[in-house]
Formats: structure tokens, sequence, C-alpha cells
């Protein structure tokens, strides 16, 4: 035991002996740590530095003035070499810092090498491993070293972290006075004057249980059965993704219900062949050529986007959730409907089996499984592929779930992103 860890542990153990007793228990010797020089150093752990080589407190610095100066309550995700922290303890506004570990073995290897006793003993430190909280706290500035590091314990709330700071950036698509946003919500009110509103869908399946079924590869484990169910009556109602549609259709599975929301969706996701028995509802970025070719009953609906605030002031519609991707208003719309279950199928939000969607070739609808640089945890604890935009997408359903606690949800699979907030289905999750 080094000098510096005794001197920081014992107040760790004074102050949080939990988080002490936790991080007594982690294991720094698997870790890759270098010393890197520039115009100064800093610590390498498994190739990524923890900080500035050149300048860490300039660096801290800059990092500090992203977070308002007069807050008096301010969150640090990552501990870093505790620079960030010595800064923001400057500041004479500020009541309580709360750290939040991101990786265990990395903040036990620091404790070792650098003497964090100056902030640790701060009476306005408040100190924890980041995934004993279900949600992040604002405000916030996190680590970016510790983000790529994060453990697998605190891999939820990096994905939250990650999904948060990338929020304005993944916005910018959505601007409402763009020139072909404009001109594709134009194109769509001649339809949204003869289609019904969405609204007349709420309440219709009172305590019934309803599967929304997405794209992921496990979706392909799950054919069989749903044709069986299918065909059984009662059985639960059906809701599909526009993506999905096309696989199970090759299937000979049928759904009830289809949900479309992207301007990309075209005739080849949703062939209109043989749609008179089946409700199509979507929202109006959608190519109005596809929706018009649908044989079925169309239903309109917005999300909370900015881009439909001047066309729902004319045409007044119900409104689903929107989250990134057309799973999420898929679930509300079960939700809306009073679905008393949910059981999702394909929801994997990463590439189990090396796969990207059911149904359709690597790359067709998008991502290549070569481009994916990430990970989530999938139901039986490892880590699997995915991308980013597939974990912020993870992110906002589980939010979702969290907030809707009168639905039960319940996952199919195993071999996809574990969802918080839901059950493995007794019977058929796989």
């Amino acid at each position: 035991m080094s000098e510096f860890f005794q001197s920081n542990t014992q107040i760790i153990e004074k102050r949080w002996p939990a988080v002490a007793a936790r991080l007594l228990s982690e294991d720094p010797s698997s870790l890759q740590a270098d010393l890197v020089e520039g115009l100064g150093s800093t610590l390498s752990v498994n190739g990524i530095q923890l900080t500035s080589r050149h300048d860490r407190m300039r660096e801290a610095q800059v990092q500090a003035a992203s977070l308002a100066a007069d807050s008096p309550v301010l969150h640090v995700y990552g501990a870093g070499l505790g620079d960030l922290q010595h800064e923001l303890l400057l500041r004479p506004a500020l009541a309580q810092l709360h750290v939040h570990i991101l990786n265990g073995a990395v903040f036990s290897l620091v404790l070792q090498l650098l003497d964090q006793t100056p902030w640790l003993g701060d009476s306005r430190v408040q100190l924890h491993y980041a995934g004993d909280r279900e949600e992040i706290c604002l405000p916030f500035f996190a680590l970016p070293s510790e983000l790529v590091l994060a453990d697998d314990y605190n891999a939820k709330i990096r994905d939250r972290l990650i999904s948060e700071t990338h929020l304005t950036f993944n916005n910018r698509e959505f601007d409402p006075h763009a020139a072909h946003i404009v001109e594709r919500l134009h194109a769509s009110q001649t339809l949204m004057h003869v289609d019904a509103d969405v609204a007349e869908l709420f309440g219709t399946c009172a305590g019934m249980p309803v599967f929304v079924i997405a794209t992921g590869p496990s979706l392909e484990m799950h054919f069989q059965r749903l044709r069986t169910i299918r065909e059984q009556q009662p059985r639960p109602l059906f809701i599909c993704v526009d993506t999905a549609y096309r696989p199970l259709l090759e299937q000979g599975i049928r759904p009830d219900i289809v949900v479309t929301i992207d301007q990309r969706i075209a005739e080849r996701h949703l062939p209109p062949a043989g749609t008179s028995a089946i409700r199509l509802v979507y929202m109006p970025m959608v190519d109005p050529s596809v929706l018009s070719a649908w044989q079925g009953p169309r239903y309109v609906a917005y999300s909370p986007s900015p881009i439909y605030q001047a066309l729902r002031q004319q045409f007044p519609r119900g409104e689903l959730h929107g989250g990134g991707s057309v799973i999420h208003p898929a679930v509300d719309l079960a939700v809306k409907m009073g679905a008393g279950e949910i059981t999702l199928f394909g929801a994997d939000f990463a590439f189990p089996g090396d796969k990207t969607h059911a149904g359709w070739s690597d790359g067709e609808l998008g991502p290549q499984l070569g481009a994916a640089k990430h990970w989530v945890l999938d139901g039986h604890g490892q880590r699997i592929k995915t991308q980013l935009n597939f974990r912020s997408y993870l992110c906002e359903l589980e939010r979702f779930i969290a907030g809707h606690p009168q639905v039960r949800f319940y996952n199919s699979s195993r071999a996809g992103a574990i969802i918080a907030g839901t059950a493995f289905h007794p019977e058929l999750a796989l």
C-alpha cells in the first residue's frame, strides 16, 4: 500500500465508508498504466490519457468554464487526476461538489499514485459511484477520458452522459426552418386533410397485452413463435416499426399496426400490396408517395419536435413520444392505447450475432457492423457491439419506461442490450 493510497483512503473511509469498501476491492493491476510526457505529464490508462500531457491545470480551467460560475451545486463524472475538482472548489459560490466515479479501478490507481487529499477532505465534496444512481445529475461535466474508460457497473450512466452531451449536435438536423423540412411538411398537408387522428386509437385496447416489434437481429429467433401466436384468439396486438414490416411479411406475420416517422422510409420498406387491413400510424415527415400508396387506414401523429409546432396549430393531432428512433412512438402508442403489458421484440440496440438488423443485409438500413466501435451490456452481462445513436435510443426508452410504472414491460431476448425497467418474459425470452 502506497503512502498516497493510505492517506487518500483514510479520508474516504471516514467520510464514505461504503465507497471505501468497494474501492478496496477494485483491481488496478488489470490496467495498463503509463506516464506520458509532453510540456507536462499525465497518466495514460489502457492507452487513454486521463488529462492533457501539456497543461493539466489550463485544461481544467477550460472544463470548469463550461459550468455556470454561480451554480451552488455541480456534478463531475470521472475523478481524473483531481484537477477539475481543485479548480471548481476555488469558487466561493459552490456549496456542493458531487464527484461520480466512472471506473473504480482507475480511481483506485490514481489514489495510489497521487495525493488527492485536498479535494477529498473538502467538506463540500460528496463521492459516489456513478452507477448507484439511475439517472444523471445536472449541471455536470463528464471527463472525456473516463467516458471511454467507464466500467461495466457505470456503463448506463456513461451512456446517458454521452447522450446528453450530444443532444444539441444530434438535433441540428431538425431545424423547423430548413428548406427540405418545410417542403416535406407542406407536401404532407394534402393527406393530413383526409387521414384520421392517432388520438382516435388512444384507449381502444385497455388492459390488453401488446407486442411491439423492432428490427434488431434477435427478432429472427422469434419468427416461428410470432407466427403461431398471430393465429391464436385472443392474442396480443401486434405493433411493428416500419423497417420490421417487410421481414415480418416475408415470414407470414401480418402486424395490426405499423408505425413510421422517417423521411428516408420508401416503398421497399413499406410495400403497399395487401395492406388494406393494416393500420399505418405516421408522422408528416414521411414521404407522401409512400403514405398515399398504403391501402389501409392511416393515422397522423406528431412528436414533440419543434418541426411540428406550426403544423400542429393548423392540424391538431395526437402526440407520440419522440426519442430519436421509431421504437419510441411505437411503444408510446401501445401505452396510450391502454396496454396493460408490453413485450418488446427485436429491441436490441446492439448487433448480436454480428448482425445489424433482422431481414436486412449489413448496411442496408444505414449502420454497418464494421463501424461499431462502442458497446453495451447484453442480457447475459456481456459486452456487445453497438453504435452511439443506438445507446442514446436505449437511454430514451429506459427513461420512458421509468415514467410509466403502471405498464409491465417485458423483453423477449437476452441477446440484445439489457433494458432497464423491463423483465425478461417468463415464456418468450430467449
